[in-house]
């Protein structure tokens, strides 16, 4: 298997004050917590989201370790729905120090390009901002960071800097170049 270079682009607020929140799309596009851990739900969402832009780390996951990460204490999972549908999702874990970190954010393919994404993820970094005030025991948030890399979406990065990040490190690694999964192998042509 070839391998291909990706570039890798850490990116952090320091502030609440540095969100630059996106505008609400027009329609029914409502964003609701997963409050109840459910691995078969966030499976769903990662594949469907990451299965056109190689999103693999977690796919040979077990129910089991799905379960583990999910009840951690302050890991929340926020999906955006379009007139009911789920449409994508923002999740969230705290780290050490009051960091809090978007471990993976996006939209599923037929819903990209209508302002959702813009939208979802504002709302996702207002919650990573006040994540302590849904869970007793945790530090309040110094600090909400992400990655995204050449992988992801087309307009990831600029959807990020127009929320207010800032880059604080870029890596450049050589992977191996699997084919794109899709929600279900097969589902997108490779």
């Amino acid at each position: 298997m070839a391998n291909i270079p990706v570039t890798t682009w850490s990116l952090e607020q320091t502030s609440p004050s540095d969100l630059l929140p996106a505008a609400a799309p027009e329609g029914d596009v409502r964003i609701v917590r997963a409050e109840v851990p459910s691995p078969e739900f966030s499976r769903f969402l990662y594949a469907s989201v990451g299965g056109d832009i190689r999103w693999t780390d977690r796919l040979g996951w077990s129910h089991a370790r799905w379960q583990e990460y999910l009840d951690r204490p302050g890991v929340e999972t926020w999906v955006a729905y379009d007139r009911g549908t789920p449409a994508g999702y923002v999740e969230l874990e705290p780290q050490d120090d009051g960091a809090v970190e978007i471990v993976y954010f996006g939209l599923i393919p037929a819903f990209r390009g209508r302002r959702i994404g813009g939208h979802l993820l504002s709302y996702g970094v207002a919650r990573a901002w006040d994540l302590a005030d849904r869970w007793p025991g945790l530090a309040g948030t110094k600090r909400v960071w992400l990655h995204t890399c050449s992988k992801d979406g087309e307009f990831a990065m600029d959807n990020y800097l127009r929320r207010g990040f800032r880059l604080f490190d870029t890596k450049v690694e050589e992977e191996p170049d699997v084919p794109t999964p899709g929600p279900w192998p097969g589902a997108f042509p490779a």
